[in-house]
C-alpha cells in the first residue's frame, strides 16, 4: 500500500517549529499507512506514524478520496490538491482532513490567521487535582510569542479566562491580572463567556472588567463571518449571574437564537462560530439546546465549523455536514509541556487548518 506524507509541521507541536501552513515543508521521515483512515469510525483520532528515514515519498503527491466523493482539482503552492465537497472526513497522519461543502460566497484574498486559547481557569490559588491556575500566567505568556511570530489577526478566547474566589474584589483583581497578559496578544481579542467567568462575577462586572460591549456578536474579518455566542444562560432563559446556576444547566435563550438566525440570513460569508459550552452532544458539558442550535446554523448553509472549550479535551466530530471541535484546557497539567493553544488559518480557496502547541491536535480541513 502506498504512503502518504505528511508536513513537517505536523511533527511537533512546539511553538518553534511552527510554520505558516503556506509555507509547510513536505517531509520524508514520516509517513501512515492509509489503512488508519478506517480508524476515525472507532474514534481513535491517533493513526501510528512509522520512522522510514532514508526512503523518498511517491511523488506527486495527491491525496486519496472517499469513494463517494464529488472532487475538483486545485493548484496550490505547486502542489495538486483535490477537494471533496462532500464534507465527508479521512484521517491524513495525525492530521483530521475534512473536506467541506461550498456553501457561501468567499471574498478573501488572503489568509485569515486567528489565535485560540481556552479554560486558563487563572487564580492565585494552589493547584486542585491536574489544574495547575497559577501556572496559566506562564502559558498565556507562550501563546502570545507565538500568535506574534505568526501574525495572527486576531484572538478568540474561548471561555472560563478565571476561575471562581470567594468574592467579587478577588475575583475582580484575578480577571484584571490574566487580563493584562491577555492584552498583550495582536490584533482584536475576543472574550467568550464560560460559566466560570460569572460564578463570583455578573457578566456585566466581566465584560466591563475587560472592556468588551457585548457576550454575544459577530463581525466579519479577510472575507469570513466570525461569530461569538454566550450559553451562559439557564434552560429557564435566566442569564448567568453571581453563581445562581448549576453549570450543567446551561442553554442559548431564544432571543439569541433569533439574533443568530437574522445574523446568518444577512451575511453572504463563509463562517465560523465560537462557543464554550459544547454543542455537539447531549453530555454533561453541553447545551441543553445543543440540536436547536445545530439547526440554526446547519439551515443557514454557511457555518464551516464550531470552535468550544468546557471540557477540556481534545476531541472532534461532525454533526450533519458541520464540524465541531473541542480544544484542549490551557490550565491543565504542570509545566511547558502542558500548555495548549492553536492557530487556525481560513484559506481563499475555502481550506481550514488548526496548527497545535503542546497538548492540541492538529487538524487540517480540506
Amino acid at each position: 500500500m502506498s504512503r502518504i506524507p505528511i508536513t513537517a509541521r505536523q511533527a511537533s507541536h512546539t511553538p518553534q517549529n511552527y510554520q505558516p501552513r503556506e509555507k509547510a515543508l513536505v517531509s520524508p521521515r514520516f509517513f501512515y499507512d492509509g489503512r488508519d483512515v478506517e480508524k476515525k469510525k472507532s474514534g481513535n483520532m491517533a493513526p501510528s506514524r512509522k520512522n522510514l528515514e532514508g526512503e523518498k515519498p511517491p511523488e506527486p503527491y495527491k491525496r486519496p478520496l472517499l469513494k463517494s466523493a464529488t472532487t475538483e482539482s486545485k493548484s496550490y503552492n505547486n502542489m495538486t490538491t483535490y477537494i471533496q465537497t462532500n464534507r465527508r472526513a479521512f484521517l491524513a497522519g495525525s492530521v483530521l482532513t475534512l473536506f467541506c461543502e461550498k456553501v457561501a460566497v468567499s471574498e478573501q484574498t488572503s489568509p485569515l490567521r486567528i489565535g485560540m486559547i481556552t479554560d486558563l481557569h487563572y487564580a492565585d490559588k494552589d493547584a486542585r487535582g491536574s489544574r495547575h491556575y497559577r501556572e496559566s500566567l506562564q502559558k498565556i505568556e507562550e501563546a502570545t510569542r507565538s500568535f506574534q511570530t505568526a501574525k495572527v489577526d486576531f484572538v478568540v478566547e474561548l471561555g472560563d479566562l478565571i476561575d471562581e474566589a470567594k468574592d467579587a474584589i478577588t475575583e475582580t483583581a484575578w480577571l484584571q491580572e490574566i487580563d493584562s497578559k491577555f492584552k498583550k496578544m495582536p490584533g482584536r481579542r475576543n472574550y467568550v463567556l464560560g460559566n466560570h467567568c460569572v460564578a463570583t462575577l455578573s457578566k456585566t462586572d466581566f465584560l466591563k472588567t475587560v472592556g468588551q460591549e457585548k457576550s454575544y456578536y459577530s463581525f466579519d474579518a479577510k472575507g469570513v463571518h466570525v461569530v461569538i455566542l454566550d450559553a451562559c444562560f439557564r434552560k429557564d432563559g435566566v442569564e448567568y449571574d453571581q453563581g445562581n446556576f448549576n453549570w450543567q444547566d446551561c442553554a442559548i435563550p431564544a432571543k439569541e437564537l433569533n439574533w443568530l438566525r437574522s445574523d446568518l440570513k444577512s451575511t453572504k460569508l463563509p463562517t465560523v462560530v465560537f462557543v464554550h459550552q459544547r454543542l455537539d452532544d447531549t453530555e454533561r458539558y453541553s447545551v441543553k439546546n445543543a440540536s436547536e442550535v445545530r439547526g440554526v446554523l446547519e439551515k443557514s448553509g454557511k457555518v464551516m465549523a464550531v470552535f468550544q472549550g468546557h471540557n477540556h479535551k481534545n476531541e472532534h466530530q461532525e454533526v450533519n455536514g458541520i464540524h465541531y471541535c473541542t480544544l484542549t484546557a490551557m490550565v491543565e497539567g504542570r509545566g511547558e509541556a502542558n500548555n495548549g493553544y492553536a492557530i487556525l488559518t481560513v484559506e481563499p480557496n475555502g481550506n481550514l487548518t488548526i496548527d497545535g502547541f503542546r497538548k492540541q491536535a492538529n487538524y487540517k480541513w480540506g
